[in-house]
């Protein structure tokens, strides 16, 4: 038996996502090293859509592995239903945190990657690009969450509940979302257990029975309030992010991909924001010419 590998990749994914899970399931095979897995969990019905991917880098688990036996998914609809506490009904964005905080609490690494379906990296990346010193680097952007914001704010008061802290305070808040995400699991498990000493009841139960939630607002609560403080921090995402709800077209896209960074890692097009695949690729793969020769050339698709 090797070792405990140092970083692990984590998608939950689903059928209408499974073309854009494919690729990201290729550029983390690309960019990766070796030992690195990436793990895929998808509904039952779904794994069909998803065994393709199955290799020594690439593991696809069927998302009950990663849920309470009292959840079960409402057929025709994205909802599942705890039979433990049956209303509300847990949403389908939901039940995807929760897998994400199981998995990531029980998967055998020092850091996990979360990473959605609609990412793609395009560039090398290890535990090493999100390490300072030797230490795990947290996201955490103070005063990032304003006025114009208010999901953000939501998704804090709830997490602030959940980890029985007062509620936030007026004024600018930090903001603790970011992609793609790095976790450290031992982490993930206390979290989970504050959960758990202050609701009273399963972690699973207490999280599904919100109605606005945020994975990544609830950990870095816990770290920024519980812990006192992540040993590393950074307020910058290493990735070019496109979450708006707006079609771009390849020009578009490749004139915000030419914007970033020099050590842009990946890239994130929302599943939600109408960009047709076609566009999509095409500008990738201009892009990906573009790292390639070093930034010197214009990318395709620039006029």
């Amino acid at each position: 038996m090797g070792s405990k590998p140092e970083l692990a990749v984590l998608t939950p994914s689903y059928g209408p996502d499974a073309e854009l899970c494919r690729e990201l399931n290729r550029s983390v095979l690309r960019w990766m090293p070796e030992n690195v897995i990436h793990h895929i969990v998808v509904p039952g019905q779904d794994i069909p859509l998803f065994r393709m991917l199955l290799n020594s880098r690439t593991e696809i688990h069927e998302a009950g592995e990663f849920l309470p036996s009292s959840m079960w998914k409402a057929p025709g609809v994205n909802l599942w239903i705890n039979r433990s506490h049956p209303w509300p009904p847990v949403r389908g964005w939901i039940a995807q945190q929760l897998i994400k905080l199981s998995a990531s609490a029980t998967l055998k690494a020092d850091a996990v990657l979360l990473v959605d379906s609609d990412m793609v990296m395009v560039a090398p990346t290890d535990i090493e690009s999100f390490r300072k010193d030797g230490l795990l680097e947290m996201y955490r952007n103070p005063g990032a969450i304003h006025s114009g914001l208010p999901r953000h704010r939501v998704w804090l008061e709830s997490a602030r509940a959940l980890l029985g802290l007062d509620p936030p305070e007026t004024g600018t808040l930090t903001d603790y979302i970011c992609w793609p995400c790095v976790w450290d699991p031992e982490i993930v498990r206390a979290t989970l257990k504050r959960v758990e000493d202050v609701s009273g009841r399963p972690w699973q139960s207490a999280i599904g029975s919100q109605l606005h939630f945020s994975e990544m607002m609830l950990y870095g609560t816990y770290v920024d309030e519980v812990q006192g403080g992540p040993p590393a921090a950074t307020s910058r995402m290493k990735s070019v992010n496109y979450s708006d709800e707006v079609p771009l077209n390849g020009a578009e896209i490749t004139r915000m991909l030419h914007g970033a960074p020099a050590d842009v890692l990946s890239v994130m097009i929302s599943a939600k924001s109408g960009v047709t695949h076609e566009h999509r690729t095409q500008a990738l793969a201009g892009f990906a010419d573009y790292l390639a020769a070093g930034r010197d050339s214009t990318p395709r698709g620039i006029s």
